[in-house]
């Protein structure tokens, strides 16, 4: 196998085929994704931006879970220009429904973080403290 053959964007199976809980954590299960449809609530992203606001994020980390939200019809990638391609990720219409859950996430997350005592502030790039905009 070439470890430089891109990976191709393929939806990953449902490991519990007709289990609804099973198809969401398939699409949006990981450590960033949630935080990354976050992000892209905000706004359109390139890739160096985003690794800026995520730096504990690997690079191929970052690359893996945006290529696993494009196969889901979650986020696209539009590429803007010459090669090397410059490229913007942003949610489609399909990934802004899951700004609902994504918000009640982040509130669930604030109050645990009350509940725990482990409120310290967060770095103004990893913030994820601000209300999505038309949700609730």
């Amino acid at each position: 196998m070439d470890k430089k053959a891109p990976a191709g964007n393929l939806a990953r199976p449902n490991p519990l085929p007709g289990c609804p809980m099973a198809a969401a954590f398939a699409a949006i299960g990981g450590k960033w994704k949630l935080t990354l449809l976050y992000w892209l609530a905000h706004g359109e992203s390139h890739f160096a931006g985003l690794r800026r606001r995520g730096t504990p994020i690997t690079p191929k980390v970052l690359a893996e879970q945006l290529r696993e939200l494009e196969a889901d019809g979650l986020v696209e990638r539009v590429v803007t220009g010459p090669v090397p391609a410059r490229v913007i990720y942003r949610l489609t219409p399909y990934g802004t429904t899951l700004l609902p859950v994504v918000e009640e996430v982040r509130v669930w997350g604030e109050g645990h973080l009350r509940r725990t005592r482990a409120g310290a502030a967060p770095e103004p790039a990893m913030s994820c403290t601000t209300r999505l905009t038309g949700t609730r």
